[in-house]
């Protein structure tokens, strides 16, 4: 691995920094990402926040806004929480061992395992998707990575491994090689370097290892949006917790069992908010839009309603919808389905 990285690794701004505080930011990001799509994302990062305490004083929607596209918002919000933290209580210098990392919020093994080794040359070995996909061909475990008990094997074989006196260059070197070179569906087998010395490559086992259960099938969610405009403003709310998309933006919605919501069902639903239409009939959805999340399908029609009024008080009350014009809605944090609907739309 030490030998192979430096003739084959690639060119990333975090790779020439020991700031623990960058390391923490592009690892949370890369989490569940592909580097081509989360480096824009780092770079604009580190230039809006360049320090934790940046980050740590900005609002929260505005961090939300920032991380808007890349999924997975629970990410953002503990990184939120987390440069406070480190703020409030280590006085904006981050801990400088594994354990102690490990008590920062939304910090787990492989982010405190990264940081120790990267900005502190710990050594304490990476397990990320890439270190178990090298490590189960490399040397035949067939224990399945995707539950929770067989961490302990994989997180004791990559123990003894890592070597003391390199810890940071040999987990960035065998994340780099599972990310490159022993990859999921092609990986280069014909020029790889432990060629020799793979259980998987040796056997022919290189398409089924390592083993991974499937995940359970995603269940399909019926997502009706009334897109309520009244003069230059369109009435958003803030998504509450323990859904998807916590903390951003959408329209007044009705989730449904089906893909049907006749026009009569819009009048009705917004008569209940309190609104009148300007129209005799509400529009047809001006889009159908799917997104596909890791668990679930959302399946989402826009249904566009012009008001002859404002709603009551009453309504943005009880509801949390409240009017806000285009250039206010742009800073907004959105889910992307929301987002694509808009750029695509005439708000």
């Amino acid at each position: 691995m030490l030998s192979w990285y430096p003739r084959h690794r690639r060119d990333l701004p975090w790779r020439h920094i020991r700031d623990p505080y960058a390391i923490w930011l592009s690892e949370v990001i890369l989490q569940q990402t592909r580097v081509k799509q989360g480096l824009p994302y780092y770079l604009d990062f580190i230039t809006t926040y360049p320090t934790v305490h940046d980050l740590a004083a900005a609002p929260q929607d505005e961090v939300l806004r920032h991380w808007q596209g890349l999924g997975y918002y629970s990410r953002a919000r503990n990184m939120h929480h987390t440069a406070q933290q480190v703020v409030q209580e280590y006085g904006g210098q981050f801990p400088g061992t594994y354990q102690e990392l490990l008590q920062l919020r939304g910090v787990g093994q492989y982010t405190a395992a990264a940081i120790a080794s990267f900005a502190y040359d710990e050594q304490v070995a990476v397990l990320d998707g890439n270190v178990f996909r090298v490590l189960a061909r490399v040397f035949g475990l067939t224990q399945d990575i995707a539950a929770p008990a067989s961490r302990k094997a994989f997180q004791q074989l990559a123990d003894t491994l890592i070597p003391a006196d390199h810890p940071a260059d040999f987990n960035q070197a065998i994340m780099e090689f599972g990310a490159i070179q022993c990859t999921p569906q092609k990986p280069d087998c014909l020029f790889c370097p432990l060629q020799q010395q793979c259980f998987a490559f040796q056997r022919g086992l290189v398409q089924e290892l390592p083993v991974k259960s499937k995940a359970k099938a995603a269940r399909t969610r019926y997502f009706h949006y009334l897109v309520l405009r009244y003069a230059d403003t369109v009435y958003m709310r803030k998504r509450g917790p323990k859904d998807i998309w916590e903390g951003l933006y959408d329209f007044a919605l009705h989730e449904t069992d089906s893909a049907d919501f006749p026009a009569v069902a819009v009048v009705d639903a917004v008569q209940t908010l309190g609104g009148q239409l300007a129209a005799t009939q509400a529009a047809e959805p001006v889009a159908a839009l799917r997104h596909v999340l890791s668990h679930q399908k959302v399946e989402a029609k826009f249904h566009a309603v012009e008001l002859a009024g404002p709603l009551p008080a009453a309504t943005l009350a009880a509801t949390g919808l409240a009017p806000y014009r285009a250039t206010e809605i742009e800073e907004l944090p959105k889910s992307i389905l929301v987002a694509n609907y808009i750029s695509n739309s005439a708000i």
